[in-house]
């Protein structure tokens, strides 16, 4: 695996830094606290997400550390004492996290990552775990619409130039393959962590010979196990189809190769590749492959098959890479509990005029509860971290905000969601490969009815609140509301 790395530890947003030095000031720097990592909204106004990100923020995690240079910055600020300083040389992380594994459908509302550590660790990871979980989160949950709308046809991620930034592009590919698609244009992908990386000819190729017919030659000459030809730099039925058939029949058919493609980019892509569909076949290619590509998303993609449109494969690129229907995860990470000098846990809500921003307090669980007879997950239930469910009896949940609504499960398993990744500043997570963590999102996507799946007005999956944590909760509330 080739080593992208480098010290981000900087990478930080100033208030980490100042709030840092405060608790150490306040002999707060050992106080343990609880942040919650979670989000409020499904992106694409969609019925669920995908987390991603996980394997960037271990490694930041096992290499947090304050170089000279670092330090050197900091005293330079003027607002932050020596002993502060000299307590950040040696800083390192040594607390708690419990994370998802990477390619699980999660919901808002519900911890993708609980951070149990000391106040000035715990602050101090919060940008970085946010960037890597937003991001990575938001194109696999892209990802997974697209492959789904796509109904089996193979998808490459080809956005690598219109992504914000070499790292947008890079990890964007890697959370795509984890949403399902089949590879990439993104050959630093491949490198690091071995998205497949694809690709053929751009139309510079084309134009750089004296006609269209030698360019197809040659390329067929150098690559003739791998052969998509890009057929609409001129005219796509008038001259790109039929130079591709002859130089079909001239270079590959001598030599017995069928496995071929063409590529269209431009024009009425329904319209163009019926016709090219017609004109392969008659010419004795019914095998060469057909890909479409052109500022394509999940909608355009499930129009063009809904027209019929005769396409093998799917390049994706600007809308995907930024998800620019909807380009913010929103990921927040929020204080949900803090210990006393006894190891008590004492939980904390943060409350807001603006219902939704409202938090769920205390150290959780996360269960999702599947019926043993469907394999399809029913709701997730959140509880306080010293419950367990006990999945041979019926179990009543009950929607939080709207609590008559209650239903009875029975003949289901109770799956704890959160694994331990980090314990006492050690990793004790094995880090899955890129396979696994993508054969894991597909299984992670099948246990969800397809009503969930939706592109528009999917069905509402219940994240549910335990008795005690809902007690918990809106005692909380209503304790501040008479202060």
């Amino acid at each position: 695996m080739k080593d992208i790395s480098r010290n981000l530890t900087m990478l930080v947003d100033y208030y980490e830094l100042t709030m840092g030095n405060g608790y150490f000031r306040k002999n707060m720097k050992d106080k343990i606290a609880y942040f919650d990592v979670f989000y409020r909204k499904n992106p694409d106004d969609g019925g669920y997400a995908i987390a991603a990100g996980l394997e960037q923020v271990i490694e930041y995690v096992n290499d947090l550390h304050f170089d000279k240079e670092d330090i050197d910055y900091l005293r330079r600020r003027g607002c932050f004492q020596e002993d502060f300083l000299e307590y950040l040389r040696g800083f390192h992380f040594t607390g708690d996290i419990w994370a998802v594994p990477e390619g699980t459908v999660v919901f808002p509302g519900e911890p993708l990552m609980t951070v149990r550590a000391p106040a000035i660790e715990a602050q101090f990871i919060e940008t970085y775990l946010l960037m890597m979980l937003n991001h990575q989160s938001l194109i696999a949950t892209k990802a997974a619409r697209i492959t789904r709308a796509a109904k089996g046809r193979a998808i490459s991620e080809f956005g690598s130039r219109r992504a914000q930034g070499a790292d947008a592009a890079i990890l964007g590919a890697r959370a795509a393959y984890i949403g399902g698609v089949s590879g990439t244009a993104c050959a630093i992908a491949d490198t690091a962590f071995g998205v497949p990386a694809t690709g053929t000819m751009a139309h510079s190729w084309v134009q750089m010979f004296d006609s269209e017919y030698e360019a197809f030659k040659a390329y067929c000459q150098i690559y003739p196990n791998d052969v998509t030809l890009l057929v609409d730099t001129y005219n796509v039925l008038e001259s790109g189809i039929p130079n591709a058939i002859r130089v079909f029949k001239e270079v590959l058919e001598p030599q017995g190769i069928t496995k071929c493609a063409v590529r269209i980019d431009s024009g009425d892509i329904a319209y163009l590749s019926g016709k090219i569909r017609k004109m392969l076949d008659e010419a004795g290619f019914p095998d060469c492959k057909i890909v479409a590509s052109n500022s394509l998303d999940e909608y355009i993609i499930r129009g063009l098959i809904h027209q019929g449109a005769q396409i093998d494969a799917f390049g994706v690129g600007e809308r995907l890479i930024t998800a620019k229907s909807a380009p913010v995860f929103g990921g927040v990470y929020k204080l949900c509990a803090v210990e006393d000098a006894q190891g008590n846990i004492i939980p904390k809500i943060k409350l807001s005029e603006n219902v939704g921003k409202i938090t769920t307090p205390h150290f959780k669980k996360v269960y999702r509860l599947i019926g043993k007879d469907t394999g399809k997950a029913e709701a997730d239930l959140l509880c306080v971290y010293d419950e367990t469910i006990d999945d041979t009896k019926p179990l009543e949940i009950f929607d939080p905000e709207n609590t008559w609504k209650t239903k009875i499960l029975e003949n289901f398993k109770a799956v704890e969601l959160l694994v331990p990744i980090f314990k006492d500043g050690n990793q004790v997570y094995e880090l899955p490969n890129i396979e696994q963590i993508r054969a894991h999102c597909k299984a992670s996507l099948e246990s969800m009815w397809d009503e969930i799946k939706r592109f528009e007005n999917p069905h509402n999956y219940y994240v549910d609140l335990s008795q005690k944590l809902w007690d918990i909760k809106y005692g909380m509330i209503k304790a501040q509301r008479h202060k």
